[in-house]
Order: C-alpha cells, then sequence, then structure tokens
C-alpha cells in the first residue's frame, strides 16, 4: 500500500546519514572488462511484467543465480557474469520489477515488498526453467533470495554471501532513519530518507571505504542514478525501505535454513562497508558448518575494485562444492 502520494517531498528533503561522503574523484582508471560476446541480453513476461536478465554460460551447466542489490540492477555483475560462463557455469542475472531495463509498474499497480519481489524471482525461475542453483546474495538480493532459500532448500547447490545480512549484527548507524520510517511511515519521517537517493549518495555508495576511488567507474553511479531518478521510481524505493522491516523478524527462520540444511557457502564481503559492514558477516560463522570466509578491504560493491580476486575464488569454491 502507498503511504506517501507527494513526491516532491523528496525533492526538499536533506541527507540523512551518519558518515561524511567519500570526495568524487578527480582522476579516474577504468577496470578492463571481460569479453562480453557470451553475454546474452533478454528478457520475458512474468505476470504482465518485462523482466530484463542477463544470462551466459550453457544451461546444461550448473546454474549461478546472481542476485543485485539497492540501487543497482544485473549491470553489477556484468564483469562476474563471463568470467563464471568461461569456467563452465550458466549464470543468470535478473533485474527486479522497478529496477535496471526491467518493467517499472507504479506503486499503484504493483506491490513493491521483499516478500513480492521474491515471489516474481520464483516465477522467473520457473519460466526459465532452472531446477537447482547456487545464490549469488548481494544488499537486497540477501532477504530476497534467503526467501526463496528458505522456501525450497532442496533447489539450492550453494550460497555465495556479499554484504547481505541474515543476522541483526551490523544493523547499525545507517538503519536510523529507516528504522524510525518502520515505526511511523509518516510524511515527515519519509522526508529525510529522500537523501538517500540522491547522486551524492548513489556515488558514495561506491567509493566509501575503498583503497583507490578512482579505480571505481563512475558508469555505476551515473547508470543508478538515471534510473533512480525516474518520475515515480522515488516512491518505489520508499515502498521498500518500508518493507525492509520484515526482513528482521524471518532472520531466525533464515537461520534455521542455514543450521538445518547447511548449504555450501562462500562470504566475500566487503569489509568496509558502513551500510552492511563486516560484523553483519562474522555472525554466519555460527550456522554454517561449511563455510569459507573472506573479508576485503573495500566497500560496499567489492566486485567494483576486488572483483577478479573474488571471481577467481568463487569459481574455485563451485569448482569444489557444486556436482556437475
Amino acid at each position: 500500500m502507498n503511504r506517501l502520494t507527494n513526491a516532491s517531498l523528496f525533492g526538499a528533503a536533506a541527507l540523512a546519514l551518519g558518515a561524511p561522503l567519500a570526495a568524487q574523484p578527480t582522476q579516474q582508471t577504468l577496470a578492463p572488462e571481460r569479453s562480453l560476446e557470451s553475454v546474452r541480453y533478454e528478457t520475458v513476461e512474468i505476470e504482465g511484467l518485462d523482466i530484463f536478465y542477463r544470462e551466459a554460460g550453457d544451461p546444461q551447466n550448473p546454474t549461478v543465480l546472481l542476485l543485485h542489490g539497492f540501487p543497482t540492477s544485473s549491470h553489477m555483475f556484468r564483469n562476474l557474469i563471463p568470467v563464471l560462463s568461461e569456467a563452465g557455469y550458466h549464470v543468470v542475472a535478473p533485474d527486479y520489477p522497478g529496477y535496471g531495463n526491467s518493467s517499472m509498474p507504479t506503486v499503484t499497480e504493483f506491490e513493491y515488498s521483499f516478500d513480492n519481489l521474491a515471489r516474481i524471482v520464483t516465477e522467473f525461475i520457473k519460466v526459465k526453467g532452472i531446477d537447482s542453483y547456487s545464490l549469488y546474495l548481494m544488499d537486497y538480493g540477501a532477504p530476497i533470495g534467503y526467501r526463496i532459500a528458505a522456501a525450497a532448500p532442496e533447489r539450492v547447490d550453494s550460497l555465495i554471501i556479499q554484504n547481505g545480512n541474515a543476522y541483526e549484527e551490523g544493523l547499525r548507524d545507517f538503519w536510523d532513519p529507516i528504522r524510525v520510517f518502520w515505526n511511523d511511515p509518516s510524511p515527515t519521517n519519509a522526508a529525510p530518507l529522500a537523501g538517500f537517493l540522491t547522486l551524492d549518495v548513489t556515488r558514495w555508495q561506491y567509493t566509501h571505504g575503498t583503497r583507490d576511488e578512482s579505480s571505481i567507474s563512475p558508469d555505476n553511479w551515473i547508470i543508478d542514478q538515471y534510473l533512480l531518478d525516474r518520475p515515480g521510481n522515488d516512491l518505489i524505493q520508499l515502498e521498500l525501505f518500508y518493507s525492509y522491516r520484515t526482513n528482521v523478524p524471518l532472520y531466525p527462520e533464515w537461520q534455521e535454513y542455514f543450521r538445518t540444511h547447511q548449504p555450501p557457502a562462500i562470504i566475500v564481503w566487503g569489509a568496509n562497508d558502513y551500510i552492511f559492514p563486516a560484523e553483519g558477516a562474522y555472525p554466519y560463522q555460527r550456522d554454517l558448518e561449511d563455510l569459507e570466509f573472506h573479508l576485503f578491504d573495500t566497500g560496499h560493491f567489492a566486485l567494483e575494485e576486488d572483483g577478479e580476486t573474488i571471481s577467481a575464488l568463487i569459481a574455485d569454491f563451485l569448482d569444489r562444492k557444486v556436482e556437475r
């Protein structure tokens, strides 16, 4: 249900972050991108919505399903996809409704909740005919993916966890204004959240905590911000900020899934992330017995600065843990 119909609230709201923004880099060094010849860019219709996805590799090979975070899309996996497909995996990365190149129905036309996004991704998996998969879970992709995994644990080959929480540890200062909104979704409490949708903060998400800001391509925040600035998308993000409150009560259920089913798992986490700091990574060690644990000296979007190393670790992990 839409709680705000006055989008103008977002235009005047102030930034509500507890940490200073990283300065915009003055010098840019673009990381070399992998060959994209094998990547296909497709769209499938799910319940009247066009769901865009990137796909590479032979569908007869084990599947890796990549679930993106906020405020990005499958674009965040542009370099990882060809690496994993070249390593012999079938790789699929959808954009959620309201993100990337997928349909963006208004908040009156579609329920923007994590339950509903998980349902759409589940339908996407069915339409694609994917029987089993490894899940890459990042940011918003974690609560979406854990809903899917807990509902059908027999389909999950392994978990790849990157800056996505299943424990309350690590939900720190960044979340304070969002918690206020959870408790009272009024226009007054919604207004400060507009700061999270500005270009400065979108850039900050990519550069904060990195070793070298000049190594992060500005294409990331330019693309993301263009999509965030579409009319009505601010209300979509507000709905999902509010819906995030439904994830925390599910953490015990997801932890029970870990303990009961013990999927092989690898953590590849940007340790300097202000949104999902390293405190959220360590608790996985309590419940997952077959866990490989890696922290990187970088920020929220760890693939941007350490993608080559992370890609190699994931490929090696899958080779050892996933049956062909």
